[in-house]
């Protein structure tokens, strides 16, 4: 059964951020954020219970979630944002 799972990304400057991960095979297009009017970038993703590796594209540059369960390394050993649902 999946979890509705809220991400939040704050980049006022930027003109487009995805979000990619484990639970979409890293695609940048699978999950594109929308802006909020404060700068933030928001998505809701229904996830499955387990730990789930991930990141957001911020105008195509890698960058981590400081709000994220922790830190992982990924298959090329980049590092990437780590998330527990339980």
């Amino acid at each position: 059964m999946a979890k509705p799972i809220n991400f939040f990304c704050f980049a006022p400057e930027a003109e487009q951020v995805s979000l990619v991960g484990d639970f979409n095979d890293w695609q940048p297009g699978a999950h594109a954020m929308r802006r909020q009017p404060d700068g933030s970038w928001n998505l809701q993703v229904a996830l499955h219970h387990g730990h789930h590796q991930y990141r957001f594209l911020v105008d195509g540059k890698p960058m981590l979630d400081p709000r994220a369960t922790g830190v992982a390394r990924n298959a090329q050993n980049e590092r990437v944002s780590l998330l527990a649902v339980s």
